[in-house]
């Protein structure tokens, strides 16, 4: 089983997005459209509805965790990270990116999986004579390791799963090693030795004094 089916099996079924703070002004027919997995099965559970996990406070609720969804502009290129919890909906220009759940594998499983349940909704125009409308154009899980499991299919706008901030039990932040005098730094390649006595050259001999000429009898 793939990480990406393993976490959309065992993801809470928390996809009501009924109520969530600073709501946009949606169309009644957009905002109220039945929620969606990326196989297309109905969603029911409420948002608040705990996994067992959840109860026994083993895991990050669902209500406490945040999810870092990128959200490109193809025409101009530009791209920026939106932070959002479940139920959090954020509109950037004629774009709006909804958060329903995210989820990640635990740090023992393997292969690790990161995932979010999003919904994109785009204002538009159906046809060059008709007002702007907004229109759902995606809404699924997205996979950070397998994008290509589910992808927004959009001319203008790209969107992609970047994190989903949540903790596991006997998760930690690993400390920062420090730096002892063994694993100090050293130059590299070693250093000239300091010539020895020995090695030193002998010292030339003083030339022996030259005797005085003896005086020459009269």
């Amino acid at each position: 089983m793939t990480a990406a089916r393993h976490l959309l099996l065992t993801a809470p079924l928390a996809l009501a997005l009924a109520g969530c703070e600073r709501e946009p002004e949606l169309p009644d027919e957009v905002r109220d459209a039945p929620k969606t997995d990326a196989t297309g099965a109905a969603k029911s559970a409420s948002m608040n509805a705990a996994t067992p996990d959840e109860a026994r406070g083993k895991v990050t609720p669902m209500a406490e965790r945040i999810a870092t969804i990128g959200l490109l502009n193809k025409r101009n290129n530009l791209s920026r990270d939106l932070k959002l919890k479940p139920g959090q909906s954020q509109r950037v220009d004629n774009v709006i990116v909804k958060l329903a759940a995210c989820e990640r594998t635990a740090p023992w499983e393997d292969p690790p999986e990161t995932g979010a349940f999003v919904q994109v909704f785009v204002e538009q125009r159906a046809t060059v004579r008709e007002p702007l409308k907004w229109y759902k154009v995606f809404s699924g899980w997205l996979f950070k390791n397998q994008p290509s499991l589910n992808i927004v299919e959009h001319p203008i706008y790209d969107v992609w799963v970047k994190n989903c901030a949540m903790s596991f039990p006997g998760e930690e932040a690993k400390p920062v090693a420090k730096a002892s005098p063994r694993n100090a730094a050293k130059p590299s390649g070693k250093p000239s030795p300091a010539p020895s006595a020995s090695a030193a050259p002998p010292a030339s001999p003083a030339p022996a004094a030259t005797p005085s000429a003896a005086p020459t009898p009269a």
